[in-house]
């Protein structure tokens, strides 16, 4: 793979972004299909309570309709895209220092890297902070920074083995933190059972109750909740950033290292080792992406679709949401994330469905300026100082919202891209990685690219 990889690396100035020769095009189109893909999750986070996604129920009756499309999106989505997302983050970095150290530039790779994945960090702060409250640019910077640059030497079978490892540590976290829950409820149960007896509790006893009436509300809000959060969502600007900051605050500081940490490294990590592999650049036979991807399928639908029956069956209750949605989570959601992975560079290696594997590449071209667009337009649309949709639509109907937004992703990649060299975040990000302002016109004497990416 090392020689694949020199193959990829071409003649360029040095020190300088990505040139269009050097795209690869596998790559810029799964990193398209993943990055729409994360807005079928992400819509709801936009446009519905925040307790939506784990307790659909919890806003009401909403149908048979919807809570089948809700058990549809958990087995095919949750999760999946973004991991496909985080492996070809996590890919662009063996991809970037490749490149600069066959250049002959391995000095700079380090100073790049490290700015490049520091301003990503900023983005992601003044992205949550100010913007929408579902950012990861802040994860993947973050995470960039602690732990990448040291793994890019590492080889394919040491990266999918350490990859794996944080996601075992993440499920014995999962683990421990089910068994607390777990008798926390038990304890709740025996202390409410002895105050209705008519005795007197203890302070521990007490303690338990609150503390488990805590983390039920959490997943059941009572209705006054549900109405303060739609009020501030429906707010003005100020309003709306008031209600996100202590919710980002939390998220990019105790919730990363509880939850995302280990999701964002392990996916990472295992996209570093599918490249070394020549997995994701389609240097693989056919027949091994269709065996991976009937193994992934056989092994992620069935247990997605059992994990959204137990927990629809147990009414959505906080014990079955960590049983059932967190502790097989990752097995389910990398089994189908590559799967699917699998099946868009089948297509993307025979040269088939052009007609949507080029729009896909151009977005993912541009994946930054999509990823922080689609947060403008779906905050506009949802919040109050825009359309206020929030909470004012049903389920199934966000998947037009969703529809719409991706036509305008394709569309305006593509355009973008027939006149640009980059999209117009990229060229931001790479004029600061570079301090030097970088030529965006694209010349239309030069050969255009196939499509994707060793660098965004």
């Amino acid at each position: 793979m090392e020689e694949s990889l020199g193959k990829l690396v071409l003649d360029a100035p040095l020190a300088e972004p990505v040139t269009q020769r050097e795209r690869i095009s596998s790559v810029d189109t799964l990193r398209g299909f993943a990055l729409l893909g994360i807005l079928v999750m992400n819509v709801t986070t936009f446009a519905m309570p925040g307790v939506f996604d784990f307790n659909p129920t919890a806003i009401g009756s909403i149908g048979k309709l919807n809570l089948i499309t809700w058990a549809v999106r958990f087995v095919l989505f949750d999760g999946k895209m973004r991991a496909v997302f985080s492996m070809l983050f996590g890919a662009g970095v063996i991809l970037l220092t490749s490149r600069l150290e066959k250049r002959g530039e391995a000095s700079r790779a380090a100073d790049i890297f490290t700015r490049r994945n520091m301003w990503l960090t900023l983005f992601g702060v003044l992205h949550g902070y100010f913007l929408w409250v579902g950012d990861i640019l802040y994860f993947y910077g973050i995470t960039a920074l602690l732990f990448l640059y040291p793994c890019r030497k590492l080889k394919a079978r040491t990266l999918l083995i350490a990859g794996t490892t944080a996601f075992l540590v993440a499920a014995v976290y999962h683990g421990v933190r089910f068994e607390q829950r777990r008798h926390l409820a038990q304890r709740a149960a025996v202390a409410s059972s002895a105050e209705a007896a008519g005795q007197t509790l203890s302070d521990e006893q007490k303690d338990d109750v609150k503390a488990w009436q805590a983390v039920f509300s959490r997943t059941h809000p009572d209705q006054k909740t549900l109405e303060k959060e739609i009020a501030e969502m429906r707010g003005g600007y100020f309003s709306v950033i008031k209600y996100y900051a202590p919710i980002i605050s939390d998220a990019q500081s105790n919730q990363y290292y509880r939850f995302f940490f280990c999701d964002a490294l392990g996916m990472m990590l295992i996209g570093m080792g599918l490249l070394r592999l020549g997995f994701l650049s389609a240097q693989l036979p056919y027949r091994a992406y269709a065996w991976t991807a009937v193994i992934g399928y056989a092994i992620g639908l069935p247990l997605g679709a059992l994990c959204a029956f137990e927990v629809w069956k147990r009414n959505f209750h906080p014990i079955a949401i960590i049983e059932w949605e967190f502790l097989p989570y990752d097995i389910q959601r990398l089994g189908v994330a590559i799967a699917n992975a699998s099946v868009v560079l089948m297509i993307v290696k025979a040269g088939a469905l052009k007609w949507i594997t080029r729009p896909l590449a151009a977005v993912g071209q541009t994946a930054l300026s999509n990823y922080l667009g689609t947060s403008l337009i779906c905050t506009l649309l949802f919040n109050g100082y825009g359309l206020g949709l929030f909470a004012k639509l049903q389920f199934y109907q966000l998947f037009f919202v969703v529809a719409g937004v991706w036509f305008f992703n394709l569309t305006a990649s593509t355009l973008w891209l027939k006149y640009f060299r980059f999209g117009p975040m990229e060229w931001l990000w790479r004029s600061l990685t570079y301090w030097k302002l970088q030529p965006i016109l694209r010349e239309h004497a030069q050969a255009p690219a196939e499509i994707a990416t060793a660098e965004a």
